[in-house]
């Protein structure tokens, strides 16, 4: 996704004033699933390529406006790139004007190279994000029954993996801390990996270029609704060309007919990306939030 002059407007309207108080390492220890490998780790025009250090980077409100709810911001990229600096650090700027805690995820991206398992690699890392942030939520004045998370594309293929997956834990967690997102926001994202829906780019980075129907199934995150699924906002644009918008309108039907609360916002134009053109498209979102006791 490239940025245009209109990133600047979403930066403005997010809120520049707003600093990352410290960024933390999202394993203490060892990175699990890891083999030794000659990746490296590169930071470009406001993108990661070849994540080998997963963190989260900590925004935190004024105590004055502080909601209490937290939120996990997954960045999009195909699962080959983490657009880090515009759907990351935009949109945790925007968040905490409204008292929402964020914490943006640089998250690994999947390679047979670094990874031994490299479907799971990106999962375990929004697992541990969650539970980093609910064992850390009194220090950063968190209720930990108020943590959502947030993906845009590719990044809403991980948000709802994480959020239709969390009864399997794939990473230590001792103190059996609920991995359960609160509620999940998903911005254009991927969520089917069948053939129809697909995006053949993010499919073939995390599952390979001929996985099996049961790995595909088991990916495809409308078909792993169950009852307990969070509840969940949706936006997506009419004329998407890169990620169908069915992916979307797919995933809401069965929410809905699973009785999970859902909304969706679709707008008739905008096409992939349209955050950037449109800083407008999340105020629906705040609405939302204030609707359902996230924000005041």
């Amino acid at each position: 996704m490239k940025k245009n002059p209109l990133f600047l407007v979403w930066l403005l309207a997010s809120g520049l004033s707003a600093q990352a108080q410290e960024i933390i390492p999202l394993y203490a220890g060892t990175v699990p699933n890891v083999k030794p490998s000659s990746v490296q780790e590169t930071y470009t025009s406001g993108m990661f390529r070849n994540v080998t250090k997963p963190t989260l980077e900590v925004y935190l409100p004024d105590k004055a406006i502080a909601t209490g709810t937290a939120v996990v911001v997954i960045p999009g990229g195909g699962y080959s790139v983490v657009v880090y600096q515009g759907e990351g650090i935009g949109t945790a700027k925007a968040l905490v004007q409204k008292g929402v805690a964020a914490f943006v995820l640089k998250y690994r991206l999947p390679s047979d190279s670094s990874m031994t398992d490299k479907t799971i690699g990106p999962l375990q890392d929004a697992q541990q994000a969650i539970k980093l942030v609910r064992e850390g939520a009194a220090k950063w004045g968190i209720d930990p029954g108020k943590i959502g998370i947030m993906g845009f594309s590719a990044g809403g293929h991980l948000a709802s993996t994480e959020a239709t997956h969390f009864e399997k834990a794939l990473i230590d967690n001792p103190e059996n801390t609920r991995l359960r997102p609160d509620f999940q926001v998903l911005v254009y994202p991927v969520i089917s990996m069948g053939d129809s829906l697909a995006h053949r780019g993010s499919r073939d980075n995390l599952l390979g270029k001929n996985p099996s129907r049961q790995t595909i199934d088991l990916y495809s995150n409308e078909k792993q609704i169950r009852a307990n699924t969070p509840p969940t906002y949706l936006t997506h644009a009419a004329d998407d060309k890169v990620v169908d918008v069915d992916n979307s309108i797919v995933y809401f039907e069965t929410l809905r007919r699973q009785k999970i609360p859902v909304e969706m916002h679709i707008y008739p134009k905008g096409d992939h990306g349209f955050i950037f053109r449109q800083p407008g498209w999340i105020d629906p979102l705040f609405d939302w939030m204030k609707r359902n006791n996230w924000i005041k």
